[in-house]
């Protein structure tokens, strides 16, 4: 069993091609392999296998560590998609490939960055049991920062479906953005009764007009260095707030979003059509031992 680990601003995959695994993935198997003890460990791992939709290089399933579907990861499409061009599946640097979310067409830049046109980003979604705008405000059980200070017992939201349900959170500044407890507020957010399919959850603050810095609980997953779509969801919801270096006047916005792995650059045009910018590297490649492979042989 053949597998490679990359990691795109921290946020770390294995990649499988499904040809090269001795048995089906399974929620069990994931979870084995993206545990840090027991596999090699990741955020997740991406599955990918020949295309079944015409003029496309691949079909890609993304896998949470909880063994759930993601229906998109922005920093995981392109540690895909950049496997995907140095594998040989493709010498083309504009190409498709199809994921639960749908079709997702990237633009090689260079031999680690690419540029993905991630489609067009909604504020109403069947995600969202809310207002069409997807603003509203959540109560949450627990909502104290690290360092104490005293904080609201509820969050105003802009609800953003980008691929996956997004709900994002402003905050005044990158003091209280620093001192937020994710791993304490982010569950009541992301199994919240307004978002049927769970959530993930960015929470984001202005630097300068048109930059932003944002801290990000992924549904599935936790706390993460990086999130791709978590990051489109906070630019889009900056954006519509007014946001940008031109205000938001002309309807299109290039955002850089500030994450604890590093930036990504966000395109929001004026029909909320989003391009997602950034780079992924490989870390190594393996196989499996015949022990480890046994031992997910035998999981369900």
């Amino acid at each position: 069993m053949l597998f490679e680990k990359w990691q795109a601003l921290g946020n770390d995959y294995l990649i499988v091609e499904r040809d090269r695994v001795p048995f089906p993935l399974t929620p069990a198997r994931a979870r084995r392999l993206c545990d840090p003890h027991l596999g090699p460990g990741g955020d997740g791992v991406l599955e990918l296998s020949p295309p079944t939709e015409p003029g496309t290089v691949a079909d890609l399933r993304i896998w949470n560590p909880d063994g759930s579907i993601a229906e998109l990861s922005g920093n995981g499409a392109r540690e895909a998609i950049m496997y995907l061009v140095r594998r040989g599946w493709t010498d083309q640097t504009q190409f498709s490939i199809t994921t639960v979310a749908g079709e997702i067409r990237p633009t090689i830049l260079s031999e680690t960055e690419c540029r993905v046109d991630m489609g067009r980003a909604f504020t109403r979604s069947v995600d969202h049991l809310g207002a069409d705008d997807g603003r509203g405000t959540l109560d949450t059980a627990d909502t104290q920062p690290r360092r104490g200070a005293a904080e609201p017992s509820s969050w105003a939201y802009q609800h953003v479906k980008i691929g996956n349900p997004q709900c994002a959170i402003r905050v005044p500044d990158v003091e209280t953005l620093e001192a937020l407890d994710l791993p304490a507020i982010g569950p009541d957010i992301e199994h919240h009764p307004s978002f049927p399919q769970r959530t993930n959850v960015s929470w984001f603050c202005e630097i300068e007009p048109g930059v932003i810095r944002a801290r990000i609980f992924e549904r599935g997953v936790g706390e993460t260095m990086s999130s791709g779509t978590g990051a489109s969801g906070a630019a889009v919801a900056y954006v519509l707030a007014g946001g940008g270096r031109s205000g938001g006047d002309d309807g299109g916005e290039s955002i850089t979003v500030r994450l604890d792995g590093g930036d990504l650059t966000v395109d929001v045009g004026d029909d909320l059509h989003v391009d997602l910018t950034g780079w992924a590297v490989p870390v190594y490649a393996a196989e499996a031992s015949d022990e480890l492979v046994e031992t997910l042989r035998a999981l369900d």
